[in-house]
């Protein structure tokens, strides 16, 4: 099986979803292309984490702009068999449920959604009981956020939104692949 994994400029849950995608790739029946908006190289390699990406994806893309390098068409004709976004920042969020497909990640998402291609989303900003969330730097270092009304409110929305699944967890990541696993090889 093969699936296409977005990332964002986002660092909240990366190196949780890098451990858990070395874990799926580990199984040897999943091979991961990985994508990247602009921003997430920097926030990758902040991380620490480059090296780490290249073995979980042999063909790294980088955004040059919407279209290039070329996702759409393979999202589109059968080449992947899920599109998952991990981690999703507010800004791609935004878009995402605007419509607006003028990045790599939210152009994927609009192509993947047009073919009926099954769309997994790891926002980074997500509703909570107290409104605030803890993240932890490149550093180990705590960092507590205030999460928006308008990121809330994109929230709830992209969770609405047909022909998508908001997940919550990067450890929700691996029972998506089995499950999509499973379902393929019935």
């Amino acid at each position: 099986m093969k699936i296409a994994w977005g990332i964002t400029g986002a660092g909240d849950y990366l190196p949780e979803i890098f451990q858990v995608m070395k874990k799926i790739i580990g199984r040897g029946d999943v091979k991961v292309q990985a994508f990247l908006s602009k921003s997430a190289v920097m926030v990758v390699k902040w991380y620490k984490l480059w090296n780490e990406l290249e073995k979980i994806s042999p063909r790294i893309m980088v955004e040059e702009s919407a279209n290039v390098p070329f996702i759409a068409g393979p999202l589109q004709t059968g080449k992947f068999k899920l599109l998952l976004v991990a981690p999703a920042t507010g800004n791609t969020v935004a878009k995402i449920v605007n419509g607006i497909a003028d990045t790599l990640v939210t152009n994927a998402v609009a192509q993947a959604h047009k073919g009926n291609l099954p769309i997994y989303i790891l926002p980074v900003d997500q509703e909570t009981e107290t409104g605030k969330r803890t993240t932890v730097l490149p550093t180990g270092e705590k960092l507590d956020l205030s999460m928006r009304d308008v990121d809330m409110m994109n929230f709830r929305k992209l969770k609405a939104m047909r022909g998508i699944t908001v997940i919550t967890s990067p450890y929700e990541i691996e029972e998506i692949i089995r499950k999509e696993t499973q379902s393929e090889s019935t």
